[in-house]
């Protein structure tokens, strides 16, 4: 996929990237691949497989979310700053909180915000068990999200305890997610929240499969979630 298709393909989607947003993309790809030279952000590096399956990829969330109904977001893990970056990118009005345990994908991304010139991003280099349990932190936005972290047992308890009551967690996962996610519907509901939908699509032009889980905050989290760090990956609620 090159810039112009990216955009095209876009556009079937409602979402109509303006010159200065074509310009952020184009940034971003450069800086990240220069990055890459020094520190490993990606395996992936070409034009095309960015612009397809990061930057597409990600925004690929607001296909099935009304991104108007979010102000305050939370990226779980977002490495490279997938998906956020290019979700904040589309959308300048979010506010997102991106939280890594990695001190050098902080510089990065805080490198990256400056260049591209995106106001109200913040980096918190942390542990997400750690985060959830902050209150600075904890059950504040609107909308939680994480792409390609763990498994839905473990991601749960990483995400949920982040999301406001009656907010989002969306989890982005690849294909065949229906046994990862019956096996982790106990710790969903266990930590407040309520499965609503899960969507599944292909990639344009290469067709690989992607889901897309929507999960309801209903309640609130327990105190006691979420546990130590390392611990949900230990001892995942199943």
């Amino acid at each position: 996929m090159n810039p112009v298709r990216f955009v095209s393909e876009l556009e079937k989607y409602n979402i109509n990237l303006s010159s200065k947003q074509q310009e952020q993309f184009r940034k971003y790809f450069h800086i990240l691949v220069d990055w890459n030279e020094k520190m490993n952000l990606t395996n992936l590096t070409s034009e095309s497989d960015v612009y397809l399956k990061h930057f597409f990829d990600s925004i690929s969330l607001a296909f099935y979310l009304d991104m108007d109904k979010y102000e305050w977001v939370c990226d779980v893990g977002a490495g490279a700053g997938f998906p956020s970056i290019p979700l904040k990118i589309c959308f300048p009005y979010l506010k997102i909180t991106i939280i890594d345990s990695l001190q050098k994908r902080i510089r990065f991304l805080e490198h990256l915000a400056k260049e591209l010139q995106l106001e109200g991003t913040t980096f918190v280099h942390a542990r997400a068990e750690d985060a959830g349990q902050n209150k600075k932190y904890r059950e504040k936005f609107d909308l939680v999200t994480a792409r390609a972290v763990a498994r839905m047992s473990v991601l749960s308890e990483l995400c949920l305890p982040l999301a406001k009551v009656k907010g989002t967690f969306a989890a982005m996962k690849g294909a065949k997610v229906e046994e990862e996610l019956d096996a982790g519907i106990k710790a969903i509901e266990t930590l407040g929240g309520k499965m609503n939908q899960l969507h599944s699509f292909n990639l344009p032009f290469e067709n690989s499969e992607r889901s897309i889980v929507i999960i309801d905050k209903v309640h609130q989290t327990k105190k006691k979630f979420p546990r130590k760090p390392g611990e949900p990956n230990r001892n995942p609620i199943e």
